[in-house]
């Protein structure tokens, strides 16, 4: 399985797609919640190259993007390989 972190925040419906998305897919993950923590909000926007929105998945470390890039991934296929469910 792979290891996945989301850094997201408690009122943002695409974090929220984001986590249902990886739960339906049956993996775990590690939710980083950024609101009110400068400390986890830099580490996101250094981390995903400078983008300041939520949420900002990386799996087994490498930056995928966010709920949309999520998404096109599942579309396209690619999502189960890089969870380790396929």
């Amino acid at each position: 399985m792979a290891t996945i972190e989301i850094y997201t925040t408690l009122a943002c419906p695409y974090c929220t797609g984001a986590k249902d998305l990886l739960t339906r897919k049956g993996v775990s993950f590690s939710e980083i919640r950024i609101e009110g923590n400068p400390d986890m909000m830099a580490e996101a926007k250094k981390r995903s190259g400078g983008r300041m929105t939520v949420p900002q998945i990386f799996i087994d470390n490498e930056h995928v993007g966010g709920y949309d890039e999520l998404r096109a991934l599942d579309r396209e296929g690619k999502l189960d390989r890089m969870l380790g469910v396929a």
